[in-house]
């Protein structure tokens, strides 16, 4: 790909990734089996990982009561989280190719370990750029985790069957993710809420010891968060671990950078596009859903969990559906159906719009996955270089959250679901699109290779 080295994909390989048809290449393996313990290891990462993702939907409601901030203020959680990913996975991906896998996943362990545990002297001074710092940490963990995971899980088996492998994986992050909203929303909320003219009425000590209270109740979830993960990696450590060696044939050769290659660089830009999309509907779900029903944080907790349980089923649901239609055109399907959903919640109200934001979690379940799958295609060694950028990308869910909040604090929350809608549209142009992109690095490859 001008000068990219480019696995050119046999025949069954892009046929199967394209949805152009099948042959023999249903019957390919999903985890090659000398490695379908290390798969099962490594999938529970994405589950781990989930859960400290959507612990933020309810950590945005909590600041909200505990620090009296505004939903512009607490969209801060999101981006602290996902400039954590934007500024680590590059030197993730670094350190990865010098200490490998194992010691890639036992970093970010630690560094997510850290992060949770500084939750409880962050709640002990109650300010906000501490806690702030600990999501940083945290995703800095993540990032290593997910930049070491996602290339794994892909090259544990044959690449036309790389993206159902993903999404397997990842639909136990689905999991995570399903769970998350109770367990945090059991454990973090109190069911306190006052209005503003009760705020308005309470002496300052009344008001004091109701904040503090409300600071103090992230503590205890998050160590024991903390404890988890070290126990994961104790087992991480002591568990054999495959150390996956690029083939000769396979070694990088390329002297011109990946950036150049077609279809990674708009699996960047579908990346951020997708991550903003979710994180914002999942970040102000609960706000959505109370402002538009009167429900209690409590209940706007358990129902977020109910769309992201259609997040998990979604997962399990891609996960066959793509032995049998190709990546790209799923992929670009599910993006238009989350832009509908989008448009519904927008300019509808009641259960109805609520339904219709809580749906548009079934339709994201296969996209990062997918995309992933899509943007690391045929790049052999160079895949965990682009693994990189892709989880770079994430930086959108530190951005365009900032976006929905601006505009619910200036407008309503209803207006700013038209930037989702936007990006789930831009998913659905990447998926339409992939062959295309793919036949553009096919030939600039061609002609670097003639003209050499």
């Amino acid at each position: 790909m001008s000068g990219v080295q480019f696995d050119l994909p046999g025949k069954g390989a892009l046929s199967t990734a394209t949805g152009q048809g099948g042959g023999d290449e249903s019957a390919a393996p999903l985890v090659a089996r000398p490695l379908r313990a290390a798969f099962w290891i490594v999938t529970s990462l994405f589950l781990m990982w989930a859960i400290a993702n959507n612990f933020n939907d309810i950590l945005i409601k909590q600041f909200q009561k505990a620090l009296q901030l505004t939903r512009l203020q607490s969209g801060l959680v999101q981006t602290a989280f996902y400039f954590g990913y934007f500024t680590i996975a590059l030197p993730a991906g670094w350190a990865m190719r010098r200490v490998g896998y194992k010691n890639g996943v036992l970093i970010g362990l630690g560094l997510y370990a850290l992060g949770a545990a500084l939750f409880y002297p962050a709640a002990e001074v109650r300010q906000f750029g501490f806690f702030l710092v600990a999501l940083y940490v945290i995703a800095a963990g993540l990032a290593f985790l997910e930049t070491a995971a996602n290339p794994l899980i892909a090259t544990m088996g044959p690449g036309q069957t790389a993206a159902q492998r993903l999404n397997l994986a990842q639909s136990f992050n689905g999991l995570g993710a399903s769970v998350a909203p109770f367990i945090g929303g059991a454990l973090i909320f109190s069911g306190v809420e006052h209005g503003a003219q009760d705020l308005a009425a309470m002496t300052p000590s009344a008001l004091e010891a109701w904040r503090s209270a409300e600071a103090h109740a992230v503590q205890g979830p998050y160590l024991g968060l903390a404890v988890i993960v070290l126990l994961l990696g104790w087992l991480v450590w002591r568990v054999p671990f495959p150390r996956l060696e690029e083939g000769g044939a396979e070694r990088e050769t390329a002297t011109q950078p990946i950036w150049s290659v077609p279809h990674l660089r708009r699996a960047v830009l579908a990346q951020f596009f997708y991550v903003g999309a979710q994180v914002s509907v999942w970040s102000y779900f609960i706000n959505f859903t109370q402002d538009v029903l009167g429900a209690g944080e409590k209940s706007a907790a358990n129902y977020l969990g109910v769309s992201l349980f259609a997040f998990m089923i979604g997962r399990f649901v891609g996960t066959a559906l793509l032995r049998f239609v190709g990546a790209p055109p799923l992929l670009s399907v599910y993006g238009i159906i989350g832009a509908l959903l989008c448009g519904v919640a927008a300019l509808t109200h009641g259960w109805l719009a609520v339904i219709a934001l809580g749906m548009t979690s079934f339709f994201m379940s296969i996209m990062f996955p997918t995309i992933f799958a899509l943007g690391i295609f045929g790049l052999g060694a160079r895949a965990k270089k682009a693994s990189a950028f892709i989880v770079m990308a994430i930086m959108g869910g530190a951005l365009l959250p900032k976006v929905m909040g601006y505009i619910a604090d200036k407008f309503d929350m209803s207006r700013g679901f038209i930037m989702p809608l936007l990006c789930f549209l831009f998913v659905a142009f990447y998926g339409f699109n992939w062959p295309k992109f793919i036949g553009q690095g096919i030939s600039n490859y061609a002609k670097t290779q003639a003209g050499g």
